[in-house]
Parts: structure tokens; sequence; C-alpha cells
């Protein structure tokens, strides 16, 4: 199915964008590592629906305004575009960072999603405070991060000598924007776990059985933190199922839509 890619303006913020497939829109908000091989994943899940997405303010190709400082700020601003869009029984995906994006969104407004579901989500902090929960970006070596992150670790492999001057742009803005965002505190923000309550639309958490960037074990803690949410493991996949897993990624999510109950119905079984 072919993706249309494109700019839109939200708030006075212009926002690279990508489109594909019709029917019922899935917002898909993507990883601290951008939109980089994700082009697979929204092909497989094209079919159920019309993939909406978009690069995050300081990602890709999409400016960063003074006014977005912080995940909080993101969040505001991607319900302020499904208002924009008139969208309505959204069915909301996202990965690590896009994950905290997407529960954000959803403990403040949830009137335009009618289903969650959140791949290897960062945000929350389970353990002590001296103990992380998530690997340090910022204290391992790329080859570490490779290592813990993936199942496949040629998929992460980059050969920065044969990448455009514009492609290095895009990677370099990627980890300046998560730095900005995700520093501190480390990958979490502090006052999110008090506000899970709020959630009351269908979840599911997806989790590479092989994510050593974030183990399993968080992902669970993850949902046993969200009122009705289910927990479900990708196999052979690492911290990017999406990526490595793009086709079984898909068909979990397809599957979850499927069988999931209406939102004012699981608020009642919450």
């Amino acid at each position: 199915m072919e993706t249309q890619a494109g700019i839109v303006t939200v708030a006075g913020t212009r926002i690279e964008m990508r489109r594909s497939g019709k029917g019922r829109p899935i917002l898909f908000l993507h990883p601290h590592i951008g939109m980089e091989h994700a082009d697979g994943f929204i092909r497989c899940l094209s079919g159920h629906g019309e993939v909406i997405a978009p690069s995050h303010p300081g990602f890709g190709e999409t400016v960063r305004p003074e006014g977005v400082a912080s995940i909080d700020d993101i969040a505001y601003l991607y319900l302020e575009l499904l208002d924009q869009l008139d969208l309505r029984d959204v069915l909301l995906v996202g990965s690590s960072l896009g994950g905290w994006i997407a529960m954000d969104m959803a403990v403040k407004a949830a009137q335009r999603i009618s289903r969650m579901v959140l791949i290897d989500p960062v945000g929350i902090k389970f353990g002590a405070r001296d103990k992380l929960d998530i690997a340090d970006l910022y204290a391992i070596p790329d080859a570490k991060f490779i290592e813990l992150a993936y199942h496949d670790r040629g998929l992460a492999r980059r050969d920065y000598a044969g990448m455009s001057d514009e492609e290095l742009l895009v990677v370099a803005r990627n980890t300046e924007s998560t730095a900005r965002y995700a520093w501190s505190p480390y990958m979490y923000d502090p006052r999110l776990r008090h506000l899970l309550y709020r959630i009351h639309i269908p979840t599911l958490v997806l989790w590479g059985n092989n994510d050593r960037f974030a183990a399993p074990d968080y992902g669970r803690h993850y949902a046993e933190s969200i009122p009705g949410a289910q927990f479900q493991e990708i196999a052979a996949a690492g911290h990017f199922p999406h990526i490595e897993q793009a086709q079984a990624t898909a068909d979990a999510i397809k599957a979850f839509d499927a069988g999931a109950p209406s939102a004012a119905k699981h608020k009642e079984m919450a």
C-alpha cells in the first residue's frame, strides 16, 4: 500500500507526517530512533486502517518550536492533531518513547481514542531511585545499546559513511531531541504513574521477549499499572518489535483490536 508523506501544521507547528491505508484511523507514534525502519510495519498495519505517522517535534523533518519542551507538550500537540483532523475511534499505537507519549495522551483526554497499544513503552519508574529500570543510553556505547535493544543486531547497524548529509542530520536531531525530552529524569515522568487510573480504554502492552534495554519484567509492571491492560510478548524481538517482527506485531495489534471490548464496556469492567 502506497505511503504518502507531507506536512501538516498543528498549533503553529509544522509536522512531518506519513499516511498509508484507508479506513479506521491508526495513530502510530515512533520511538526515540525516529521513523527508521518503520515503513515495513506501517505497510503491515495499513491493511487494518489508515495509519497516520507523524515525526515528533525535533525528530525527522519536524521543527521543535520553543513552546514544546517535554513529552507533556507533545501529548497536547497530538491531541490537537486528532481534533484538527476530526479523527474518531482512533487506535493509538506507540513504541518506546512514542508509547510514553501515547499514555500521556490517554490520561489527558481519550474521547477520540478507542483503544491503545503500547510497544515496549518507557515513561514510568518502578524501581528504587538509585536503580535504573531502563539501560542508560548516554552511559553506554552504541555497540552495547545494539546488543541490549536488538534480537537481530544486523538491523541496527548504520553505514554512516554511506549516509547523505540529510540522513546524518536526522540521526543527530533524533539523538538531540531524545536528550531534551528524556534526559532528566531519565526516561520517565514521576507524575505519570499516579495518573494511570484515568485510562479507561482497552490497552495492550506488547513486549519483545529479548528486550534487554527495558526487560519484559518492566513491561509486566507496566501492564499491571494500567487498569485492565493485557500483556503479550513478541518472540524473536528486542526493544523494537515493530522493526524486527513487523508482521507479528501488526497481527497482534489487529487481533487485540478485533477482540477488545468497547471503551464504554471497558470502563464498566474497570
